[in-house]
Order: structure tokens, then C-alpha cells, then sequence
């Protein structure tokens, strides 16, 4: 075979700079728009040799998986091991606490650094690691790999099979704006000066949220234990509570709603998304329009009173149920919800609301989740129906729903506020949209451009 032919220096400039035509946006003067592969080489990991396989019990060799990828870091709560026969064959297939990992298998473009302590472990077939060279800061490219803008060129040159792929030459060519050294080390400073603040920020507001949901579940248990209004019931004579279902209390059995494809114009008919419901509280603007002729009688159009509940979610998701508040014939609701029609003479819809959002409910959903829809754990009609109900008199039920509201509206208001979570991850992300585009810290003119760096790495492959 014959020996390849070294490029020249203009040649290696021209396969690492991006062409104008095809840089995404504009970037500092001393900036340049280059590829991957210049500023670092792609590796891949390596499964297990036939044969072999991993262990819980700690040896010198341990493995990483993309399971253990979490947050640009690696968690090392359920870090598996190799043998050393097992590392014999595979030990050139490593990463190193200088590397950057990204997953190019199933879930595609996740990105991080190694800890100390994991330096020199053997990588999954599923990741690569990218070896940096001198002319780039390792927190920087982790930051940059991370943000929306490499992200979308990164699903954009994934291939769709069985289980989504990324190549690593792809990886290569993915076009990242550079800038000088000290200006790297600039924006990191400067990203993570912010994403502690904002990290601070959000662990206050969960620690609210947790605090509230333990709150409302301690008042909830003591409302359908009876407790709530147990001096109540002795003031007024009132009746001991009966135990029934659901489906003893409601005006027909529930039914899953209908998911038509969306349309990108307006038209009448308005579908609902499951947002509109996660929170417990009905949301008006989590719809997509759909382009469908839907009879004036249909089942699908929401009454105002309906209570909706998400028949398939996550598991901790599933049973969420929200009043619907909006105008009747509005809205139609999705197939992963069913709609719920009280019986207005036996029973409050907000005495119900409350008792399908107690703990003990959830907990009845979650026991009897069964089979998946969309890879998501399910509750079906049978089971919404047979939903265990502590039902005392409409007299008392008005009373515990006076009750609550009064508790709970201020817990509300502490709930809401807690939105913050996630306007704070969509800040991070215009932090680092800022950060790439030259827009978050000062650019010194006087400093070497990234051209002239990468001019002196090229020459050494010259």
C-alpha cells in the first residue's frame, strides 16, 4: 500500500476552517468557525468480548456506561467492573479525565467530563471519548458540545435505524466557533460563575416544592382520614363515611380522548398536550390546533367541570388529574387522558379533585400501572373505575373543600412560584447561546487569534 502523502499547511487549513457560507452565525473577528477533528481526535469505545461480562465486585478496570452519563459528569452509584482478563483484550479502549465523552448510541449526545477517580476506565461501545489538543480549554468544548446549537447539528447527523447512531466522522465534522485560549477560559469563568448562582437559586425553589408537596399530602391524609373534620362532625351530628368507587360517583365511564397530528395554522378545534394537566392545575395554553370535523355531540369536547386525568405518563405522573375550567366545547383532550363527569348530586368535583390528588390515590395508580403505551406506564378504564373513594355526606364534603381551599391556597401560590425550575434551565441555555456567540465576555483584540493557534498545531502534522 502505498505510503499516504502529507498535506501542506494551506491544504490542512482548508479542511479544518469552515466555510463562510456555512458558518451558523457570526463570531468575534478573532474567532474562527472550525471542525471537530481539528482541535481534537474522536475515539470510540468497546463492548465486551464475547463471553464476558460485568461485575458489582470492584477491580482495577472499571466500566463506563452511558447509563452512568448524568448531568456532564459520571455518577458512580452503580459504576459495573471488568476483570483483568477481561481488560487484557479491551485496554486500549479507555478514557481519560482529560478526554470529553459523548454517547452515540440510543441516547445521542450526551456529553461530559470524567472524575479523578474513574481516570483510565475502559468505555462502552455505546460512547466515544474526544482526545483535546492544546488550542482548546476541556471545559469550554464540554460547554459548547452541550449547547442547543451543537446539540441540533448533532441530531441532524444522527442516522435513524433501529437505535439511533451516531458516527464518529460525524462528530469530526461538526462545525464549533473558537475562540483564543484566554478567551475560553474567559466564558467558562464566566458560565460557571452563573450556573452557580442559578443552581442556587434552583435548589431554594425545590426545596419550596418538596416542602409544599409534603405539606399538601399531610393536609390531604388528615381530609380523607376524616381527622380534618372531625370536630366538625361531632358539632353537627354528621354520619360516618361510606366507602365506594369511583364509578359509583361519576355519570359515565371514562374515556381516553383522541391524538390527531397537529397542524402550523389556527382552526376551531383545539387538542389538549398533557402539560395542560401535569401540574394539577389546569392550563388553557398547552394545545396544539388540529384539523379535524369532530360532531357538536362528539364525547371529545370538554364541559367545563370535567376533571381530566393522564392515563399514561411517567410513573410518577400517572393519575394527575386537573379540573377543566374553560369554556364548554373549546377544547377536545388527548388519547393519553381520560375525561371524568361527576354526578353533581352525589358528589363536589372539587371534593373529588382532592381526593384523586392525595397520596393514597397516586399510590393506588402507580400499584396497578400495567403494560405501556409509548414505552410509558398506563392505567386503563377498569382501574380508573374501581379507584377507592372515601365518601362522607355532600353536608361534610363541603366542609373539607372549605376547608382545603383555605389551607391550600397559599401552598399554591409557593407551587407556582416555584415555576422558577424551570425558567432557570431555559436561562442556562441562553447563557450558553450568549456564551458561543461572543456575547457573554469581553473579547481582548490584542490576544493571538484561534487562527493563528490552529495554524501552529496543523504545522505539526505538516
Amino acid at each position: 500500500m502505498a505510503k499516504k502523502e502529507k498535506l501542506s499547511l494551506e491544504e490542512l487549513l482548508e479542511q479544518a476552517l469552515v466555510k463562510d457560507e456555512d458558518k451558523p452565525y457570526a463570531v468575534p473577528g478573532n474567532w474562527i468557525w472550525t471542525r471537530l477533528d481539528s482541535i481534537g481526535n474522536v475515539k470510540g469505545g468497546k463492548r465486551l468480548p464475547r463471553g464476558h461480562s460485568l461485575q458489582d465486585i470492584p477491580t482495577s478496570h472499571a466500566y463506563i456506561r452511558v447509563v452512568d452519563f448524568n448531568n456532564g459528569c459520571i455518577d458512580g452509584s452503580d459504576i459495573k467492573f471488568i476483570t483483568d482478563e477481561t481488560h487484557s483484550l479491551i485496554k486500549i479502549y479507555t478514557i481519560s479525565k482529560d478526554d470529553i465523552y459523548i454517547s452515540i448510541a440510543g441516547t445521542i449526545g450526551k456529553v461530559g467530563i470524567v472524575p479523578d477517580f474513574l481516570d483510565g476506565a475502559n468505555l462502552t461501545e455505546n460512547a466515544a471519548k474526544i482526545v483535546i489538543n492544546k488550542i482548546v480549554a476541556q471545559k469550554y468544548l464540554c460547554y459548547l458540545l452541550e449547547c442547543d446549537d451543537i446539540q441540533i447539528q448533532i441530531k441532524s447527523s444522527t442516522i435513524a435505524t433501529t437505535q439511533a447512531k451516531l458516527a464518529l466522522f460525524r462528530i469530526g465534522a461538526l462545525s464549533l466557533p473558537l475562540p483564543p485560549l484566554p478567551e475560553q477560559q474567559r466564558i467558562v469563568g464566566l458560565i460557571e460563575s452563573l450556573f452557580e448562582k442559578l443552581d442556587r437559586a434552583k435548589e431554594l425553589a425545590q426545596n419550596a416544592l418538596d416542602s409544599f408537596e409534603n405539606r399538601k399530602s399531610a393536609i390531604l391524609h388528615k381530609a380523607f382520614t376524616g381527622e380534618l373534620t372531625r370536630k366538625w362532625r361531632e358539632e353537627n351530628e354528621g354520619n360516618e363515611w361510606a366507602n365506594c368507587i369511583l364509578n359509583d360517583i361519576i355519570l359515565e365511564k371514562p374515556r381516553n380522548g383522541y391524538s390527531p397530528n397537529g397542524v402550523p395554522y389556527v382552526t376551531k378545534y383545539k387538542n389538549l398536550s398533557l402539560s395542560a394537566t401535569t401540574t394539577g392545575v389546569f392550563k388553557s395554553e398547552c394545545f396544539k390546533y388540529v384539523d379535524i370535523d369532530i360532531d357538536d355531540n362528539s364525547y371529545l369536547w370538554l364541559k367545563n367541570g370535567d376533571i381530566l386525568i393522564q392515563r399514561s405518563n411517567s410513573l410518577d405522573y400517572v393519575g394527575t388529574c386537573a379540573i377543566y375550567d374553560g369554556q364548554d366545547n373549546e377544547y377536545i383532550y388527548p388519547d393519553l387522558m381520560m375525561k371524568i363527569q361527576v354526578n353533581a348530586v352525589l358528589v363536589i368535583t372539587k371534593f373529588l379533585y382532592y381526593i384523586l390528588s392525595d397520596i393514597d390515590t397516586k399510590k393506588y395508580y402507580r400499584d396497578n400501572a400495567t403494560g405501556t403505551s409509548g414505552n410509558m406506564p398506563k392505567i386503563n378504564q377498569k382501574i380508573v373505575m374501581n379507584t377507592p373513594i372515601p365518601f362522607p355526606t355532600m353536608a361534610e364534603q363541603k366542609e373539607i373543600v372549605r376547608i382545603l381551599d383555605n389551607l391550600l391556597v397559599n401552598e399554591q401560590k409557593a407551587k407556582e412560584f416555584c415555576g422558577v425550575i424551570d425558567k432557570i434551565d431555559h436561562m442556562k441555555k441562553a447563557i450558553l447561546a450568549r456564551a458561543f456567540r461572543g456575547e457573554l465576555s469581553t473579547n481582548n483584540p490584542d490576544e493571538e487569534s484561534a487562527l493563528e493557534l490552529l495554524k501552529e498545531v496543523l504545522k505539526e502534522k505538516v
